[in-house]
């Protein structure tokens, strides 16, 4: 899958919005302000995203391309890189968890704005 495609998926969840608030090369995507899948652009194009502990834990252990998180909490956050055998769909699933987690994180009042924003599309 290629970073275009991984942006527009991510950027089409309710809530989301995108912006370069580190540096030039790093895509951040954040629901309700908090950060949900940082894309790189200069190194081999990957994606890092949030997972459970224990199904991190799986997927690292079952793909070669998903490693414990670059620069990130290596309990909560993968590496997944975009060049390899990983389907698609996988790659979607893990999007749309690292969505999920992050939003069920989130305050009430922050999560009832994103669950509006769901409800008006």
């Amino acid at each position: 899958m290629n970073v275009e495609k991984v942006r527009q998926i991510c950027i089409a969840k309710k809530g989301a919005t995108e912006g370069f608030p580190f540096d030039e090369t790093t895509l951040v995507i954040k629901v309700g302000g908090k950060i949900f899948a940082l894309v790189s652009l200069d190194r081999v194009p990957s994606i890092n995203l949030k997972c459970d502990p224990e199904r991190a834990i799986d997927l690292r252990e079952r793909y070669p391309e998903i490693t414990p998180g670059y620069h990130m909490n290596k309990k909560h956050w993968n590496t997944v890189t975009l060049e390899g055998d990983l389907h698609d769909s996988l790659i979607i699933e893990m999007i749309g968890h690292s969505y999920d987690l992050v939003l069920a994180s989130l305050p009430g009042r922050v999560r009832e704005e994103v669950f509006k924003l769901k409800t008006e599309s």
